[in-house]
């Protein structure tokens, strides 16, 4: 599925505001509420868009919030599926830079994050792990257009 400009101009709107009734959405481009509808569901029936609520895990009690460099010895589409697979990896993706890989992790307590990184350190195919933990959040947008 390749999204249309009409398309677009719906995800532009939900990202700034997810809440936004369907019937506001037709009236500003120009379509009848149920074919904003029925792309939308098109949409998320093909994985392009999600419609989530999105929170400050920090925020959420006494839960930590971590970056992770992985260096890794080997195909990085094989260690992105084993990283992947980590419940509390959140957002994973390959990098040019110093680490090939880069994701964020939520875990319940500094304990936690320890054993993550001592599992990680574990595999043979793993080079160097590098933690950086989130103090503050400052800025979290999804509006990256389309």
């Amino acid at each position: 599925m390749t999204p249309d400009a009409t398309d677009r101009a719906i995800i532009e709107r939900l990202q700034r505001d997810g809440r936004m009734p369907g019937t506001q959405i037709a009236d500003e481009i120009g379509l009848s509420e149920g074919a904003v509808r029925k792309r939308m569901q098109r949409l998320v029936d093909s994985g392009y868009m999600q419609v989530v609520a999105v929170t400050d895990p920090l925020s959420l009690g006494d839960r930590r919030v971590a970056l992770i460099g992985l260096r890794i010895n080997g195909a990085t589409d094989a260690a992105a599926a084993w990283v992947s697979e980590y419940v509390e990896v959140e957002y994973l993706v390959a990098t040019a830079g110093r680490y090939d890989l880069i994701f964020e992790v939520i875990v319940d307590s500094d304990a936690h994050l320890l054993d993550l990184i001592s599992s990680l350190r574990e595999r043979a195919d793993v080079v160097e792990v590098e933690a950086f933990p989130c103090l503050k959040l400052y800025k979290q947008t999804f509006a990256w257009g389309t």
